[in-house]
């Protein structure tokens, strides 16, 4: 945790705050925090600056908080993300926070198991506390917008056409494509598959939406793996 995000519960006045969560035995256990010391601190959707812990006991940390920074700028990017089986999803979420990806869209394929749609991760709670972590370990205060799609063929051609508008789009998969293009500052909207890759009519269903297939050579990466390649190359 590289940043103590704040909850608006966790107000008891205007500049002071108390923890009596995780956050308050990530303060006493990892950090050994100790009266006096001064925080990297963050409020959830707002500001970033410090906090000076004046109490700290087994039941509650309190904390006088002063926030005048903003959070670091995002991707310009919308990332469409074929539904990784659960346990990855975890990590991958924290991740796309944690690389500053503004929106992602949780999308359905021919190659992700029906079971994974019924996994108690993709439930709203459970989604926010893996953006949360991501957040806290970059040091960000801003979630991402997470937009569930179920269905492949309505959400591609009714409103990725849309989504994508203005950007550059593209569909990592790999192939006898171009390269995928470095350094970008313009807007992007990427695509990424499952970890057997997006099937023939899936790739054409994208292309069509005005997402272009590029690979990154010939190796074939989990999706954990390929996510922040992407990015880190793109941006």
């Amino acid at each position: 945790m590289n940043l103590l995000l704040l909850e608006p519960a966790d107000h008891v006045a205007g500049d002071r705050v108390v923890l009596r969560d995780r956050r308050l035995r990530h303060l006493r256990e990892v950090h050994e925090a100790e009266v006096g010391q001064t925080l990297r601190v963050g409020q959830l959707g707002g500001l970033m600056g410090e906090g000076r812990l004046l109490r700290l006991d087994e039941q509650e940390a309190e904390l006088e908080i002063s926030l005048d920074q903003p959070p670091p700028a995002k991707l310009p990017l919308t990332l469409l993300l074929a539904l990784p089986r659960p346990k990855m999803l975890r990590r991958v979420l924290q991740t796309v926070a944690a690389m500053g990806v503004p929106r992602l869209v949780l999308l359905n394929s021919y190659r992700v198991e029906k079971s994974f749609w019924q996994t108690p991760f993709l439930e709203p709670a459970a989604i926010r506390e893996q953006l949360v972590l991501g957040l806290e370990q970059a040091r960000d205060t801003l979630l991402p917008e997470v937009i569930i799609e179920k269905r492949f063929k309505p959400f591609v051609e009714d409103r990725l056409p849309a989504l994508a508008a203005g950007s550059l789009g593209l569909t990592g998969h790999p192939g006898d494509h171009p390269p995928c293009p470095r350094a970008l500052s313009e807007p992007v909207t990427l695509a990424i598959g499952p970890e057997g890759g997006w099937i023939p009519y899936e790739v054409e269903k994208l292309a069509a939406a005005g997402l272009a297939p590029v690979q990154l050579g010939e190796r074939i990466l989990r999706v954990e793996t390929a996510v922040p390649a992407l990015l880190a190359r793109l941006f």
